[in-house]
């Protein structure tokens, strides 16, 4: 058996778990951080969801994910502004979806 020379050769040795480790945080340095928005940006998407209540029309909004954001096509049933949720029919389900996690909304 070979001894070490000194502490710091114990830290060439790396297990799986230590890789992956390495790899998950690496990963987590790439994501990207949500975009703030402006006082004018949020009177546009309430705009937007008012409407798509209001006419019962179909909108899209954007939902941000660190990775990748995902649009969603839907009509707004109800917005809850004590839980700030907007409950969304899409074709015949509903979803809720957090106010915060949205960072746009069409027509």
């Amino acid at each position: 058996m070979k001894k070490f020379d000194s502490i710091f050769d114990c830290s060439r040795m790396m297990t799986p778990e230590h890789k992956r480790r390495i790899i998950q945080d690496e990963e987590k340095q790439c994501l990207r951080s949500k975009p703030v928005l402006d006082a004018q940006e949020w009177e546009l998407i309430d705009q937007v969801l008012a409407y798509s209540k209001r006419y019962n029309e179909q909108i899209t909004i954007t939902l941000f994910d660190p990775e990748q954001d995902h649009k969603i096509r839907g009509v707004v049933m109800s917005v809850d502004l004590q839980l700030r949720q907007v409950k969304l029919q899409i074709e015949y389900e509903y979803d809720w979806i957090k106010i915060d996690d949205v960072i746009q909304a069409t027509t």
